[in-house]
């Protein structure tokens, strides 16, 4: 658990940031604020991504957020991942199926799912594994959103056998966030020969696995807008679909809706708190 105790300082932290910016609150304050010493919080962001406080919320902000689009081009029409292909993602191997028609009509039948709780970088997650790879993956702050991610499991998988299988899942887990948690511990990845493969099992509609085809190509450590993923799969009319779409992202982190902000440079609209999305972008850009 103790990767997700560091994520509930770093979200007071930033949540206590983006109340007083205005203030810009110093590294005292921020302390008191989470009752540790002013060493410790120093320690703790630089074990959560490597730099201070300060450093880390200055990729928080409108500003940043604005300067980031300015430089940012509109993501090609023409995509380099697709579907059936393989993609770089989060310094991960992925390899995306969409689930096909006929699969849909059936509800799961056939397929059985194993699911359990695991620790992220940013705090618990329900995770869902098929025999093809990951079909869900939901981010939880209690009990109550953990169970609530679970009855969705039900419902977009009626027919399929769903068991809890925590060993699989936890397992699973440390390959889906091996990335994250070698640079928390002060490691690094060489090589994509050292990383793992993982598979994703995408179920939606064919505008949604466009739409989160999309979001699989922005990079990490930049963001787009709405529109931008819009004109990005040749619908600029559709931004309210896409952002429909967006939001009903079943596999959380992987397929990076976090990366997707207002064209005002807003961090909302986020399924699993604005608080996360900013931890998460944050951390992205920290690293690069």
């Amino acid at each position: 658990m103790q990767h997700s105790q560091h994520y509930q300082r770093i979200a007071s932290a930033i949540r206590f940031f983006t109340e007083r910016k205005a203030q810009q609150p110093s590294l005292a304050e921020l302390a008191q604020h989470l009752e540790l010493s002013e060493f410790h919080v120093q320690r703790l962001f630089s074990e959560w991504v490597g730099v201070s406080p300060k450093q880390f919320l200055k990729f928080l902000t409108k500003q940043e957020a604005k300067r980031r689009l300015l430089q940012t081009n509109v993501l090609e029409s023409a995509l380099d991942v697709g579907l059936s292909g393989s993609s770089r993602l989060h310094d991960l191997l992925l390899s995306c199926e969409g689930v096909t028609p006929g699969q849909v009509r059936q509800l799961g039948a056939g397929l059985n799912i194993v699911y359990g709780r695991i620790d992220t970088p940013f705090g618990e997650a329900l995770l869902a594994l098929t025999g093809k790879g990951i079909c869900k993956l939901g981010f939880c702050d209690d009990d109550r959103a953990f169970e609530q991610l679970l009855l969705e499991l039900h419902q977009e998988w009626p027919r399929a056998t769903i068991s809890q299988d925590q060993g699989q899942v936890s397992a699973e887990g440390g390959r889906v966030f091996a990335s994250c948690l070698s640079t928390l511990r002060g490691q690094s990845v060489k090589s994509a020969a050292q990383l793992p493969r993982l598979g994703l099992l995408m179920k939606g509609s064919p505008f949604q696995l466009k739409v989160w085809e999309a979001l699989l190509a922005i990079p990490e450590g930049q963001i787009r807008t709405y529109q931008q993923v819009a004109d990005a799969i040749e619908e600029p009319t559709a931004v309210r679909a896409v952002a429909s779409a967006i939001a009903r992202n079943p596999i959380g982190y992987l397929i990076p809706c976090h990366r997707v902000i207002r064209s005002t440079g807003e961090f909302s609209q986020y399924r699993w708190g604005p608080t996360r999305k900013q931890a998460m972008i944050g951390w992205e850009a920290c690293r690069h």
